[in-house]
């Protein structure tokens, strides 16, 4: 394999597994609970026509140098707003709405972080 697509795939390959982990959960979603799996996926390509999440997302992916904190940090957020549903701070908020926005804002951080990587690939 060529030098540079190795040093690419091993600079994205967190990228990759976020990608491949909505795709899981898509998969196992359809099978376990699919009423709720579709639900979530329709909120998520509602929210797809909020630009500016779309704009925060493709932001953060391409323009923070360390992925992992978009990464764990999208994740810690939610986990915060989740346990703030649960207790009652936000009811207006539901767990499957913050799940949708954690898919849009995850989903299009890696593939902004993904096209700056593939952006040094030269043929």
């Amino acid at each position: 394999m060529n030098d540079q697509l190795i040093i690419i795939l091993r600079k994205a390959k967190l990228n990759f597994a976020i990608l491949g982990i909505i795709l899981l959960i898509v998969l196992v979603g359809k099978f376990v609970d699919p009423e709720l799996t579709n639900r979530i996926f329709m909120t998520a390509d509602q929210l797809v026509s909020e630009l500016y999440l779309i704009f925060a997302a493709i932001t953060l992916g391409a323009f923070i140098p360390n992925f992992k904190l978009v990464a764990f940090g999208a994740i810690g957020a939610f986990i915060a707003a989740a346990v703030l549903v649960h207790l009652g701070v936000f009811t207006y908020l539901s767990t499957e709405y913050l799940f949708a926005v954690l898919i849009v804002v995850l989903g299009f951080a890696s593939i902004a972080n993904l096209y700056r990587h593939y952006r040094e690939f030269r043929f």
